[in-house]
């Protein structure tokens, strides 16, 4: 649905996979009177981004196998479709940014690989953590 920003990498291979989930949310800290003051859903796109060395290829030639990937759709239908997000992500204020952010520390050991975690709530909007 969109590309990263291109942009040198000290690193050799980029992949990434997208996926998609539905749930609510409200942000605090902004005026009564802000749309997103108030419970509203979206039904999000979050796209994680893996990268490896020149050197560092699995032996089938993959930075990881797409089909890996699929336990964190499972995470993800498990854990946040569906779901009123401010009761899930540990008392932050569920932004896009904290989400990426919430959802690369959970995954970080779990995909070494992963440099980045992009969540959009709109077809035009995206933020992006990349660690």
């Amino acid at each position: 649905m969109f590309p990263f920003t291109r942009r040198a990498s000290p690193l050799g291979f980029r992949i990434s996979k997208e996926f998609h989930f539905s749930a609510s949310h409200r942000l605090d800290h902004l005026d009564e009177g802000h749309p997103c003051s108030r419970m509203h859903g979206h039904n999000y796109v979050v796209e994680l981004e893996l990268s490896a060395g020149d050197d560092a290829l699995t032996k089938a030639g993959f930075v990881r196998d797409y089909g890996e990937l699929a336990a964190f759709k499972q995470w993800l239908d498990a854990e946040l479709d569906h779901r009123h997000l401010n009761d899930v992500v540990d008392g932050l204020n569920p932004s896009a940014e904290n989400l990426a952010r919430w959802i690369h520390e959970r995954w970080r050991t779990g995909f070494p690989e992963l440099t980045a975690v992009r969540v959009s709530e709109t077809d035009k909007t995206w933020a992006e953590y990349r660690a």
